[in-house]
């Protein structure tokens, strides 16, 4: 019995989570900052050594979606970060539904159309509204709760 409190109460289930939180944050944080070399490394092949220009349409779309990523990766760290920090438990569904969303739409920002079906376009529509619907119900579930 005693375990079945600890399991619902915290204690050393708690502690287990926050550590492999910390363990993921480091991981994580390790990507990150993979990933911005690279990132600084294409970004300067690119524009010095080739001399590409940032305003050109495919040029754009690449950097943007790197930094896209970048920003992806950060909100999921951050999203890690705030359950170590507070005594929340588990990463919360809106912040996985947020950094879904967040996915998606980069990936309809650097989308090629003219490579595209118009099937696979609708259907990339289709999962924001049906993510943004999840968050609405979600969010509004949580302020008729906390009574706002």
């Amino acid at each position: 019995m005693k375990i079945l409190e600890a399991w619902h109460f915290g204690g050393w289930y708690e502690k287990f989570e926050k550590m492999v939180c910390v363990i993921l944050s480091f991981f994580v944080a390790l990507v990150i900052l993979c990933a911005l070399y690279k990132l600084g490394f294409h970004l300067f092949h690119l524009l010095v050594t080739h001399g590409v220009d940032p305003l050109d349409h495919k040029a754009f779309k690449t950097i943007f979606g790197m930094i896209m990523i970048l920003l992806i990766a950060l909100e999921f760290k951050h999203s890690i970060v705030k359950v170590i920090e507070k005594d929340q438990g588990i990463v919360q569904v809106k912040t996985v539904l947020l950094i879904a969303i967040l996915a998606i739409s980069r990936k309809m920002i650097i989308l090629d159309t003219k490579s595209m079906s118009p099937l696979t376009i609708f259907s990339l529509a289709a999962v924001i509204l049906a993510l943004g619907a999840v968050y609405w119900l979600i969010r509004d579930r949580d302020d008729r709760v906390l009574g706002k």
